[in-house]
């Protein structure tokens, strides 16, 4: 079950092979590199050997080598065939093989992988590779292909599509986890008297406002969730701008007390809303993986 991305890139041949087979250019947009380092080689017949590494959490570093080949047809196509290896015991990649292959067509060039690996640590590395790993890495090839799209289309840099996708990301967390708690915490399980407060003031009778308060608070829990499974869409992001703000006029004109409060609607809301701004802002042109096409077309 070999991995498969496929993407379109409007631009030259020329440059996107020049930023593929570059190594300084290549670890700045591949996700699934942190450097490559070409090794020398005595004549331009002989494969191409390179070192590359991958740095992972709490400062661990999976190193490897490999070599590759480039080849072009008749028809203007060029293909880098490629192995790799791992000596290294934390890499769960023992060894493997792909190709990369650029096919020319009207408007710009289609940018074609696939590769395939074999792991260590016996079955426990095949369940975590079928499960774990290998959808990691599918997504890790398809997102940084979508990176290299922006970078050749848009001449956006890769490091500025990492910094909106991380600032995008703490975003969605951060609003996800305020409406979750929210919900969950003071309207579910502390029913704290300042909700049900709240709820008084606007006319809500008191044998109903528990209830009511629940239901709200589901509703919060289920919009965090929204938030976060919608991470692709802008809607969820506007509708929340719009929340905080008819929120903070409900409460002005229904219980302008808590407007002085130590820990007061408005400050909540507007922190709430820039977030959302934020997140919004950062959006345009991030890479998705799924721009890339992730299983080989059938030959018709």
């Amino acid at each position: 079950m070999g991995i498969y991305v496929e993407t379109f890139v409007q631009g030259s041949l020329h440059d996107l092979w020049k930023k593929t087979q570059t190594p300084e250019l290549h670890e700045r947009w591949d996700a699934r590199f942190t450097s490559i380092t070409y090794l020398h080689r005595a004549s331009e017949s002989q494969p191409q050997r390179f070192r590359y590494s991958t740095r992972m959490a709490f400062g661990l570093c999976v190193d490897g080598e490999g070599e590759t080949v480039g080849s072009r047809d008749d028809a203007g196509r060029r293909t880098s065939s490629l192995r790799f290896w791992s000596n290294d015991i934390k890499s769960l990649i023992r060894e493997g093989a792909g190709y990369w292959q650029y096919i020319p067509v009207d408007d710009g060039v289609r940018f074609i992988t696939g590769y395939d690996y074999q792991t260590r640590f016996g079955w426990v590395g095949r369940i975590f590779d079928r499960f774990v790993f290998r959808p990691l890495m599918g997504w890790a090839t398809a997102w940084s292909f979508d990176r290299l799209r922006l970078w050749i289309e848009k001449d956006i840099d890769p490091a500025v599509t990492m910094q909106r996708t991380v600032v995008h990301f703490i975003c969605r967390i951060t609003l996800a986890a305020v409406w979750i708690y929210q919900g969950l915490i003071p309207k579910l399980i502390a029913r704290h008297p300042d909700e049900l407060e709240m709820l008084a003031d606007a006319g809500i009778a008191d044998g109903v406002a528990p209830t009511m308060l629940a239901i709200i608070g589901c509703v919060e829990i289920v919009w965090g969730g929204a938030v976060l499974f919608f991470c692709k869409r802008r809607w969820p992001l506007m509708i929340t701008v719009l929340l905080m703000i008819l929120a903070t006029i409900a409460v002005a004109l229904s219980s302008p007390d808590f407007l002085s409060a130590a820990f007061n609607p408005v400050t909540l809301n507007l922190l709430v809303a820039v977030v959302s701004l934020i997140g919004l802002a950062v959006m345009k042109d991030l890479p998705s993986a799924g721009r890339c096409l992730r299983a080989k077309p059938e030959v018709g």
